[in-house]
């Protein structure tokens, strides 16, 4: 087949996806450009197998743009063609770094040097590709990709500070700082699903890039690269162009983050630790064992592996509370008081307490508030807090802290745009300004903190000491962490926060969440639902974009709504995500302290209004781009793609016919035909919902138990 024949059966194919025509038409460029340009000749079989396959809005998505930086770095689905992470896209990268370095930094980049580091990513998913073609993706470990992006800086003469091991994204931030090099690089798709993978470039003071250096990077990325250069991995070895980063490096970070401690008399609990099969397996039991703690670490989870093959969904994400299920047996079984988890590259953090007969999870705004409350009453014990103390949050973190902040008279800066780099901004401003000693405490909703001033990312050590040492505090003086927690809440108000997403793939559904903000921006509703708009803020307003980064960094809506004298405040905040495809919402249902009501009331008001918010502000969403979405939704798994939730109502009747076959094996493998759609654990995606309609859950309903 000719390349115009296969041209026009993927113009014809495009044809019939209800998408912008302006997406097609860049799909189409950069899928001619992939089948005609010899740098991509080891793609094309598999080109040529997605267009024989039809698979065309894989092919739409995947072709469509370059992938592009956001609040994290650049992050994807790995596979083939520009909009997916591939050696291709990372070697573009590294050769647009390399660039955009010797401009920023001369021949000072040489000599410094940039920091690599990697996690336990690699590429394994079936079914997407022909395994008897080539593939040069398959198997493609983060290994692999640092390995290819250090030939890249090589061969620009730029050195490279290689880590030997898997090695957490905090720890890099550390290195940069530490060796003096001009930036960092970590391979890394954090906590997205097994089949992702990508980077997050880090500064010369070991934080990530703000605008508008981001996007010059992004512009050196896309505009300016003309040819890749390379250099074989061995020869830069011998070259002393790659180096390995020495154990006496690693053992300063070691002690570095030890210092986060507050108070060694704070030891007495036993922590169950799980990395979810990622970076931190050894580092984090370490330190612990260092400071004291008696910490069991999961025999399963501890082993590195790119599936995360035993966390629920296989979504290694320390905000999803399923993924402890598997976890409190063995904490059971070891009389664990503590339950931490860590992402794969350790940079978030995650916590279950024992409370009785049953374990509590905490969200990244609870844990925020918990570390706050006890970093500053401890500061305040012992005569150490000042009143030019300074605690740092993101818009869509908890106000609680700052409640807790003016509480103990310490200053805040509390409307930080979303993305820990803003934290890190201003901490190297308070460096510049010599006030670096003031800084207490940086936290982001999304289970990120960080103390001290040893990195400019978050670290799960910083939360993970400063619970531990908190729980064990409390199990002295016979108490819990959830008990610790609604005494503040009893004394300051209680707070409810609840992040929920509107998940939309594909280039149809980037074209989808554009159109909700666009409309919310300019519609600016007066009433949503049942609740009439109080404030409407719209973070594009004020000062002028300093780049197309900038721009959307600030792609934030705050809602505001009229409230009673009952309440606080009643806030939804929407935004794109930087890094993923979808809209996320943050809810805060504040609930003044109330002397006439008991805490579990304050509770049940907060739950009742969050309810009733979030279905009015999300069903809006949803209209804007034509979607009447059923209250059952609701009830699904929060982090399913809009179409796998509407394609389950669906199928729905389906299942239930399925209780007719009266054979159990048939009845189960047409079940898993059914679900295949949702991934791993598709029961436990539906569950709640399929209950609402039918009394009982899926199993029981169709007798599989």
């Amino acid at each position: 087949m000719t390349i115009e024949e296969k041209l026009n059966l993927v113009i014809k194919g495009f044809s019939n996806l209800n998408v912008e025509q302006k997406y097609k038409d860049s799909a189409l460029k950069h899928i001619e450009h992939w089948l005609t340009d010899g740098d991509f000749i080891d793609y094309q079989p598999q080109i040529d197998y997605l267009i024989e396959s039809e698979k065309w809005d894989l092919l739409l998505d995947a072709f469509y743009q370059i992938i592009p930086f956001g609040t994290g770095g650049r992050r994807g689905p790995v596979g083939v063609g520009p909009n997916r992470i591939n050696v291709w896209t990372i070697q573009a990268s590294a050769q647009g770094h390399s660039q955009y370095l010797l401009k920023q930094f001369g021949e000072e980049a040489k000599e410094r040097g940039i920091v690599i580091s990697y996690d336990v990513r690699a590429y394994l998913k079936e079914g997407e590709y022909d395994d008897k073609r080539p593939n040069p993706v398959k198997g493609l470990s983060c290994k692999d990709l640092a390995k290819k992006a250090s030939e890249v800086y090589s061969a620009n003469g730029i050195k490279v500070f290689l880590f030997s091991d898997y090695t957490p994204t905090p720890e890099l931030s550390f290195m940069v700082r530490n060796l003096n090099a001009v930036s960092g690089n970590m391979i890394s798709a954090s906590h997205n699903p097994p089949e992702h993978n990508g980077q997050k470039v880090f500064n010369d003071t070991g934080g990530q890039l703000i605008p508008p250096y981001d996007q010059e990077l992004v512009d050196t990325v896309v505009n300016e690269v003309k040819e890749i250069k390379s250099m074989d991995f061995q020869e830069a070895i011998d070259k002393r162009l790659v180096v390995y980063v020495s154990e006496k490096d690693h053992r300063k970070y070691l002690d570095a983050v030890k210092e986060i401690s507050l108070n060694h008399k704070y030891r007495g609990i036993k922590i169950f630790y799980s990395p979810f099969h990622g970076t931190a397996y050894k580092i984090i039991p370490q330190v612990f064992r260092e400071l004291g703690f008696h910490v069991t670490s999961d025999n399963i989870s501890s082993e590195p592996d790119p599936r995360f093959s035993s966390i629920t969904f296989n979504i290694p994400n320390p905000e999803v509370q399923e993924s402890f299920l598997n976890l409190i047996p063995s904490a059971d079984g070891s009389e664990s008081d503590i339950i931490l988890a860590s992402d794969p590259d350790a940079d978030r953090i995650g916590i279950m307490s024992k409370e009785k007969d049953n374990w509590k999870f905490y969200n990244g705004n609870e844990i925020g508030v918990l570390i706050t409350d006890y970093l500053l009453s401890e500061l305040k014990a012992n005569n150490k807090l000042k009143p030019t103390n300074i605690i740092l949050k993101t818009v869509v973190t908890t106000n609680l802290i700052t409640v807790l902040a003016e509480k103990y008279g310490v200053e805040i800066t509390d409307d930080l745009l979303v993305g820990f780099k803003y934290i890190g901004e201003i901490m190297d401003s308070l460096q510049v300004s010599g006030k670096i000693s003031d800084f207490l405490l940086g936290v982001e909703e999304s289970h990120g903190y960080i103390a001290g001033n040893y990195i400019r990312e978050k670290d799960a050590l910083v939360a993970g000491i400063l619970l531990s040492e908190l729980a064990s505090k409390l199990k002295g003086e016979g108490k819990t962490l959830a008990q610790y927690l609604d005494q503040i809440y009893e004394e300051n108000g209680y707070f409810l926060n609840y992040l929920t997403e509107i998940r939309l793939p594909g280039a149809e559904g980037m074209s989808s969440i554009a159109k909700i903000q666009t409309n919310l921006r300019e519609e600016r509703p007066i009433k949503i639902g049942e609740f009439e708009v109080e404030k409407f803020t719209d973070k594009w307003d004020g000062e002028p974009f300093v780049s197309q980064t900038d721009k959307e960094s600030r792609n934030v809506l705050i809602i505001n709504f009229k409230t009673d004298d009952n309440y606080h405040q009643l806030q939804a905040i929407v935004r794109p995500s930087g890094t993923e495809p979808k809209l996320k919402t943050y809810f805060e249902i504040g609930v003044k302290a109330n002397p006439d009501k008991s805490l579990q009331e304050l509770k049940t008001m907060a739950e009742e209004m969050r309810e009733r918010l979030e279905k009015a502000v999300l069903k809006y969403c949803y209209k804007i781009i034509g979607i009447d979405f059923p209250d059952r939704g609701f009830l699904l798994f929060w982090q399913l793609p809009a179409w796998d939730k509407l394609k389950y109502f669906e199928i729905e009747p389906k299942i239930a016919e399925l209780k007719s076959i009266q054979d159990p094996f048939r009845r189960k493998a047409e079940l898993d035909k059914l679900l295949t759609f949702l991934g791993a654990d598709p029961v436990k995606k539906i569950d709640k919902a399929f209950s609402a309609k039918y009394q009982t859950g899926v199993i029981d309903y169709l007798g599989l138990n």
